[in-house]
């Protein structure tokens, strides 16, 4: 056959860093040739390394192009190719048994985003599985959840951010806890800090490490200890209340119960002042830094306060996002350009009315939790339906436990998709042990991951280049149209395709009635994109704005007309609806509460080192892990302070052992200067490998975790102790 002529097909990524990037894909003789990105009109929608690499993610040698069933023990990796029909029938037969002999409710489902679109994502499964009667659900957000919970507290809704370009209009700005030079956090965000730093704005940032984003963008790094930033900023209130800088005008007009904040904060409630010297004490922030943080924060204007993720996903990360919610309030920077309400700041719940799209597929209400009360300690806001009743990191214990534990359910049935579950979430050893005890368990995946090795059939399914899809973005908001590039290899399927073929095993009728494209066109229709055949064509749609966008910009002009969608109307200090809930640990304003693996913890006399797992600029979460370019630009490693290294006669290179009571790591070490002395790193996301006597040599930091979850909900990857010791010849 003659050979074409290379051509070059534009389309979109949004690959679970948050982003939604252009990618331009050569291809010749249907195949991936090399991967270009945006090269049009200004600003560019420009590509990270991992989509630019994505070709070799494609063509793995180790990508799985055939259903698998397994043959060897659980966890042992021993599979054999079946056919299509032989895996969609075991599925079917199963889901069938299970459903007849325990109910639905001990068929469980975990979804998560994997490359995040509106058709071909996990909710293909939850349709289905709805509509063959119900399925227990787990629920909580496992990167915002903490936040989710104080949003709702304060706000109302989780609507809270701004676009990106609204940051040039600010005269401060404080990155606490954010990376987006790794983790992304929206296409261009690392380009609009690149120009405030240029514009000359002061940028301050606070994280126990010196990352790659406070080296790029910042000009100040304010250490401080995990799991403690909530004393920090409350710390930041106590000086700008006692140095009278707070906006009283705001606070009057806008806010509820500032007074009974101001209180707790001045000491008045359990006669300790909340000083810099307090927080100093706790956080290791020195005093003269927080409280020069705070007067600055309260007095240019206006000032962003970018409230990152990993702070909340702590013991009790829900108080560290009330604490920077208030701060915004008390300042007054909260519905102005320049400023931030401190909330959600990055892709993911489409917060603007513009970029509204339709919910696709419906399978009906999932009947198993439509008869189960409502979750106690639950904030359910106006628009948002909070279903599920196994906590994410409550998931193994319930499949352990059952009814006999307090579990609605015997879970038998664990059907997960778009996720590497027993990877990235809590506590492995303890997930092993439940995997091993469930009944059956099926996964939809690409490659042999560390949680596919415990499935009884594993779905081969396809990635964004192979199939189409539409996706969003929100730092400069756009639509993309995730353009099928390639055939799927091998005999891998949608997770679309798969469900229709499983319905239909299953005997439900009616499961899809429209084709991939009419679909995409149905989401699409509530859009304001003007023309869906030019959009799937150029592969983008850039939403016109007029001027950056600002959250809570209606509320704050006319509040009479616009209120917050709290019971008070208005932004809410204390929270009436937190004090009903009588929950010991969930005060009705922000305080901080002191961790359990925390600093302070008397665990520390045994596992002296806190540990985070920070997000590497070369996988998003667990994909990529096999990618060999991405593999060769970052060894993982313990990440040591130089001080916590010398003690324990560390170099760099040199193979140590993390562990505690819940597991241990064997990995090589990296000794730095650029994190603080008593906190250790393990990049999260590497994939566990477990040696012969069950020590991890990935280097996945859920081997160390608890499975705790903090009491509003928050999934707790960043609050755990451990002790480190050379690996001795």
């Amino acid at each position: 056959m003659p050979k074409t002529a290379e051509k070059i097909i534009t389309t979109a990524c949004n690959s679970h860093c948050g982003g939604s990037c252009v990618l331009r894909a050569h291809v010749k003789d249907g195949v991936i040739t090399h991967i270009e990105t945006d090269n049009s009109e200004e600003p560019q929608y420009r590509a990270c390394l991992r989509c630019r690499a994505y070709r070799q993610r494609i063509y793995h040698p180790d990508r799985l192009l055939h259903p698998l069933k397994r043959v060897g023990e659980r966890g042992e990796g021993k599979f054999q190719q079946v056919s299509w029909d032989e895996a969609l029938t075991t599925v079917a037969n199963e889901l069938k048994r299970v459903k007849e002999t325990y109910g639905p409710a001990a068929i469980l489902l975990r979804g998560s985003g994997g490359d995040i679109g509106w058709l071909h994502g996990w909710r293909c499964v939850d349709v289905l599985l709805s509509m063959y009667g119900g399925f227990s659900q787990s629920w909580a957000s496992s990167s915002y959840e903490g936040g989710n919970f104080a949003t709702a507290a304060t706000y109302g809704s989780f609507h809270t951010r701004h676009t990106r370009d609204d940051l040039l209009n600010s005269k401060f700005i404080i990155m606490w806890g954010w990376d987006p030079g790794n983790s992304i956090q929206d296409t261009n965000t690392s380009w609009v800090l690149a120009r405030c730093r240029e514009a000359g704005i002061p940028i301050v940032c606070v994280d126990p490490r010196h990352t790659e984003s406070a080296a790029a963008f910042a000009q100040e790094w304010m250490p401080i200890r995990p799991s403690t930033d909530a004393a920090a900023l409350v710390a930041m209130a106590y000086v700008i209340i006692t140095e009278n800088l707070h906006n009283k005008a705001f606070l009057d007009k806008y806010t509820f119960g500032f007074d009974k904040y101001q209180d707790y904060v001045l000491g008045k409630e359990d006669g300790q002042p909340k000083t810099p010297a307090w927080a100093e004490a706790i956080t290791g922030s020195p005093a003269s830094a927080i409280a020069n943080l705070a007067r600055r924060y309260a007095t240019i204007k206006p000032a962003a306060f970018i409230a990152g993720i990993a702070a909340g996903r702590t013991a009790f990360g829900e108080q560290y996002h009330r604490a920077a919610m208030a701060l915004a309030a008390m300042t007054g920077n909260i519905g102005i350009h320049g400023g931030d309400p401190a909330g959600r700041n990055w892709t993911g719940l489409l917060g603007f009315p513009f970029m509204r799209l339709g919910r696709g597929m419906n399978g009906g209400p999932n009947q198993v939790e439509q008869n189960l009360p409502p979750r106690p300690y639950s904030m359910v806001t106006k628009g948002f339906h909070a279903p599920g009743h196994i906590h994410i990191a409550k998931i193994a214990d319930a499949i352990l436990k059952g009814k006999a534990g307090g579990y609605h359910s015997d879970i038998k049935f664990f059907y997960t998709v778009n996720t590497n579950y027993l990877n990235q979430h809590l506590n492995i050893n303890k997930i092993i042990q439940a995997l091993k005890k469930l009944d059956f368990y099926v996964t939809h995946e690409q490659f042999m991951t560390p949680t596919a090795k415990f499935a009884d059939i594993v779905f081969p399914s396809n990635t964004f280049l192979e199939r189409n899809e539409i996706t969003t973005g929100e730092g400069f908001p756009n639509f993309g149209y995730m353009k099928k590039v390639v055939e799927s290899q091998g005999e891998s399927k949608s997770h679309l395709q798969i469900c229709i073929e499983l319905a239909k095993k299953m005997g439900i009728e009616h499961y899809s009635d429209l084709e991939e494209e009419d679909w995409l066109r149905e989401i699409a229709k509530p859009s304001i994109i003007p023309n869906f055949d030019e959009f799937r064509e150029k592969g983008f749609y850039r939403v016109p704005l007029k001027e950056p966008v600002v959250a809570f910009q209606k509320e704050i002009a006319d509040p009479e007309h616009n209120p917050f969608p709290t019971p008070s109307g208005k932004i809410e200090f204390y929270s009436q609806r937190l004090a009903d809930m009588k929950h010991p640990q969930i005060p009705a304003i922000p305080e901080y509460i002191e961790p359990w693996e925390g600093p302070k913890d008397p665990l520390t006399k045994k596992y002296p080192l806190q540990l985070i797992g920070s997000h590497s600029k070369i996988r998003a979460l667990s994909q990529n892990h096999l990618v060999p370019w991405l593999r060769e630009l970052v060894k993982q490693s313990l990440i040591i302070n130089s001080v916590d290294a010398k003690a324990r006669g560390i170099k760099t290179g040199d193979l140590v052992r993390i562990y505690n009571d819940r597991g241990e790591i064997i990995i090589p070490a990296q000794v730095t200067e650029r994190l603080i002395p008593g906190v250790v790193d393990i990049p999260q996301g590497a994939w566990y490998d477990p040696d012969e006597k069950g020590i991890d040599r990935g280097g996945c930091p859920n081997v160390l975790t608890l499975d705790a979850m903090s009491p509003g909900g928050a999934n707790v990857t960043n609050t755990a102790l451990v002790q480190v010791e050379k690996v001795r010849d």
